[in-house]
């Protein structure tokens, strides 16, 4: 009867600690803060509204366990009601998937961060393809001006607040930092050019996949 009580007792233990170990790799522990997204859900610009490209973030990351995060996508929208990017991803820092920090605050991040094309990785830890690789992918979405704020451009920037895959335009930015010109537009990470239009075609036509920059608010 001892033997087999102790018995209990040691597979009871070794259950527990490995639902624990569970838990902390799929809880707020995770160490990923920041991420570009895999893939684009087929809709091209069009995510359903920054909820939808929220919900996006939020459900990539709970694929390789950090989805107890708070999940928010890099996007500025426009008109009444409009955000600015940098306002709604938390104050950092943040760390891809392999534990490199890219920015360890919102100003540091809007200025000399740590984003290349090495360290702009998937959720997955994966490098995406820029430019001199087979498929330019480097485009990505997001609406915004060098600080991270909407464009007072005149004209559509969000691909209609990221409601459209059809007509209309977005800034994108290069997560390679690499261009046509040695230009600070084509350097930079989230504002360098606007898109030929929002249809996942069109995107693909500008240099980019329908991508995202996703970060941990918390």
């Amino acid at each position: 009867m001892r033997r087999t009580a102790l018995v209990l007792v040691l597979v009871g233990s070794a259950a527990a600690i490995a639902a624990c170990a569970g838990m902390g790799m799929s809880g707020s522990s995770h160490p990923m803060g920041f991420f570009v997204t895999s893939a684009n859900p087929g809709r091209g610009a069009d995510f359903g509204g920054l909820a939808g490209a929220d919900q996006y973030c939020q459900s990539l990351a709970s694929t390789v366990g950090a989805g107890r995060k708070n999940w928010r996508a890099y996007l500025s929208t426009t008109g009444a009601g409009g955000v600015n990017a940098r306002d709604r991803i938390g104050r950092g820092p943040w760390m891809n998937a392999k534990g490199e920090v890219v920015a360890s605050s919102v100003d540091e991040l809007h200025g000399t961060n740590r984003l290349t094309k090495q360290t702009a990785l998937t959720e997955r830890g994966e490098m995406v393809m820029g430019r001199g690789d087979a498929v330019n992918m480097h485009d990505m979405l997001t609406g915004s001006s060098p600080d991270g704020r909407a464009s007072t451009a005149s004209g559509d920037t969000t691909c209609g607040n990221w409601t459209k895959s059809g007509e209309g335009s977005a800034l994108v930015g290069h997560h390679d930092r690499m261009g046509l010109t040695e230009d600070p537009p084509a350097k930079s990470w989230n504002s360098s050019h606007a898109s030929r239009g929002c249809s996942l075609e069109s995107l693909k036509a500008t240099g980019g996949d329908g991508r995202l920059y996703c970060f941990a608010a918390n």
